[in-house]
């Protein structure tokens, strides 16, 4: 079940409120892929298990929208059956900004992603990145378990 923050969170996406447009402004100059220093949906990554500290990467990352479109056949066909318009990617958005996100920063694990906002051109996606070889990380019981498999 979605926490109060994140059901005021969808809500003012869904008004199209000026607090998050004014964001969004700002977002839209920004490089597609932006460290950031604290999540927009705190509760959201602390599900995910963001921690403020050190060690842990808080990466806002751009997708552009666009369906699949393939080329037209030029020879005579039924239209049914020509195969343009109904293809569906294999994988989210969602997937999509994490894979970027990871190539990225290869030396970093995955502990998750979120949605934040999308508008007629873009999704936005905050991703979570663990550093399986800082220090704190190490030392920190729960983040141990996720990002070092090997160590109990």
């Amino acid at each position: 079940m979605p926490s109060r923050q994140d059901q005021i969170w969808v809500q003012l996406w869904k008004e199209n409120s000026p607090d998050i447009r004014e964001r969004i402004v700002g977002w839209r100059k920004q490089n597609a892929m932006t460290r950031i220093d604290t999540p927009s949906r705190i509760q959201r990554a602390r599900r995910l298990g963001y921690k403020a500290k050190q060690g842990i990467v808080v990466i806002r990352m751009r997708v552009g929208t666009g369906g699949m479109r393939r080329q037209r056949p030029r020879a005579g066909r039924r239209p049914k059956h020509l195969g343009v318009t109904r293809i569906k990617a294999d994988v989210s958005m969602k997937q999509v900004a994490e894979n970027r996100v990871m190539e990225k920063h290869p030396n970093m694990k995955l502990l998750g992603s979120y949605f934040v906002y999308k508008d007629g051109m873009h999704y936005w996606f905050e991703v979570i990145l663990a550093d399986p070889h800082h220090p704190r990380i190490a030392k920190d019981k729960e983040l141990r378990k996720r990002v070092l498999p090997g160590v109990a």
